[in-house]
Parts: C-alpha cells; structure tokens; sequence
C-alpha cells in the first residue's frame, strides 16, 4: 500500500514537470517576436493549449498508463489556470466561471488541431489558428509558420519513445 502512494507522487511531479516543459515552450521568445504571436494573456494561453495538445495527441497512441498521464497533465493545465487567476487577484467567486470558460476555449482549440495534426494538413492547422492565435491581429505569415512548427514538433514528439514523457520528460524541437 505504501507503494502505492510513491508511485501516485512520483506520477504527480511526472506531470508537473511535463507542465513545465510546456509552460516553457510556450514562452518562447520567437513566436511572439518574428511570428506576430499577441504577447498577451490569451496569445500565451493559446500557446500552452497548442504545446499541450501535441503532447496529449502524442500520449493518446499510448497504452493505459499514458492515458491516465494525459488526464492527469489536462487537470494540471487547469489547476495551474486556477492557480494563475488567483495570482491576478480574480476573487473566489469569479474564478471557477473563469476556469470553466478556460476549459471550454482548450478542448475547442483542442478539437479543431488534433484532426489536423493527425493528418499533417498544414494549411487547415494554419487556418485554424488564425483565427483562434492571431484573432484580431495582423497576421502576416504567422499562422503558417506556427502550423508548421506544431506539425513537426508532433512528428519530433512521435519520433522519441513515450516512456520519458511518463517520466516527465518532454522536449520541443527550437521553433
């Protein structure tokens, strides 16, 4: 029994070091720098939803342990939301309405990459992220290249055994 609470932790900062891996690659200078990228709350946000869906696209061809990493690196997505939110003074009673709609934006976006991904379709993807990454800005060919980005770094993902991932360990290939 004992065992079993180790393994429950050792799984727990697995997926918090993933979560930081994430959190870092979407803080990566580049995509806001030269692919017009909004350096904003939501433009951030929007880049850890599309780091955390490729890792959760790559997990999802792995076996049950990889599906219970998945879910456990979704609820660390929004337990560090809520975390955030609090930080930004949002009160108590604003947060979990907040969260929720949080919610609804990643598994929209979610929805709209993963079929892309899956087929590689890069001018979808580009759309797609348009209109979600770059709404309201001037977009230039930043789409593109973020589409192109996120295809390889699914291929870069693919390429690497799942087994580091679960043992929280993930790179991104330099966008």
């Amino acid at each position: 029994m004992i065992l079993s609470l180790f393994k429950r932790k050792a799984s727990r900062n697995s997926v918090r070091a993933v979560y930081g891996a994430i959190v870092a690659a979407a803080r990566h200078e580049k995509p806001y720098a030269e692919w017009g990228v909004p350096d904003s709350v939501d433009g951030r946000y929007d880049m850890i939803i599309l780091h955390a869906v490729l890792v959760l696209e790559r997990l999802s061809s792995g076996d049950e342990a990889a599906q219970a990493f998945a879910q456990g690196l979704t609820d660390e997505v929004f337990a560090d939301m809520d975390r955030s939110l609090r930080e930004m003074g949002v009160g108590d009673i604003s947060v979990g309405k907040k969260v929720r709609r949080m919610a609804e934006i990643f598994y929209g976006r979610a929805q709209a990459y993963r079929p892309l991904l899956q087929t590689g379709d890069q001018a979808g993807l580009a759309e797609a992220l348009a209109r979600n990454v770059f709404a309201g800005s001037d977009r230039g060919e930043g789409p593109g290249l973020l589409a192109a980005y996120a295809v390889a770094a699914l291929a870069h993902l693919h390429e690497r055994p799942i087994e580091p991932i679960l043992s929280g360990t993930v790179e991104f290939p330099e966008p």
